[in-house]
């Protein structure tokens, strides 16, 4: 059986996975900087001069994650005490051992694109819940609430069409099955280009979030 195909890296200049590390993850983390600073007078009036010391950390801790991506730093474990933060540090451990060989440490560009990329979310999360008393607050709340409300039109028009097709289905012949395929393919693609709008307008390609 051959082996499996090398994951997908930021080493790899101008594929997908280069353009995400170099380009959209980035600006992600800018966007994230850019709603903490929106919402300062928000943590002042719930937490005083506490929540702007908070989100001034917060703010610091993200610009060092952006700085050690945009410098292909090594990849560094979690330091938060939380539910998952073995299982995370237990990977990196094993992506480690994957490079010794070879001299090398899981670095930002060096590391396959999907970790990366997940990594990156978590660490954004173990950001905010290093900055009390703003540690519950969502840098992404705004952006998946648009996504919610723009995406219902869409997925309205994708039911109605699964509930007509439903109850048409064991009348059709193999060429309207085929028509009737190709046609929900269609209808499908409106709906998930809506749902993943905000991210897809950061950069033409994305994973979702953590």
């Amino acid at each position: 059986m051959a082996d499996a195909p090398a994951s997908l890296s930021g080493q790899d200049v101008g594929s997908f996975a280069y353009l995400t590390i170099k380009d959209r993850i980035p600006l992600i983390l800018t966007k994230a900087i850019d709603t903490l600073h929106r919402h300062k007078s928000e943590f002042f009036e719930k937490h005083g001069e506490e929540g702007i010391e908070a989100e001034k950390k917060a703010i610091s801790l993200l610009s060092k994650l952006r700085n050690e991506l945009q410098t292909d730093k090594p990849i560094i474990p979690l330091v938060e005490n939380y539910v998952d933060t073995d299982i995370w540090n237990q990977y990196l451990e094993y992506q480690q051992s994957l490079l010794r060989e070879s001299d090398r440490t899981p670095s930002w560009f060096y590391s396959p694109w999907l970790y990366v990329e997940c990594y990156m979310y978590r660490r954004i999360h173990e950001a905010i819940i290093q900055s009390p008393p703003i540690n519950d607050f969502d840098v992404f709340k705004e952006s998946k609430d648009q996504n919610f409300f723009e995406s219902q039109e869409p997925g309205i028009t994708l039911c109605t069409h699964l509930q007509k097709f439903r109850s048409t289905i064991e009348d059709l012949d193999a060429n309207q099955l085929k028509t009737e395929f190709f046609h929900l393919l269609q209808v499908k693609n409106v709906f998930f280009t809506q749902f993943y709008k905000y991210q897809y307008c950061q950069y033409t390609v994305f994973i979702d979030q953590y």
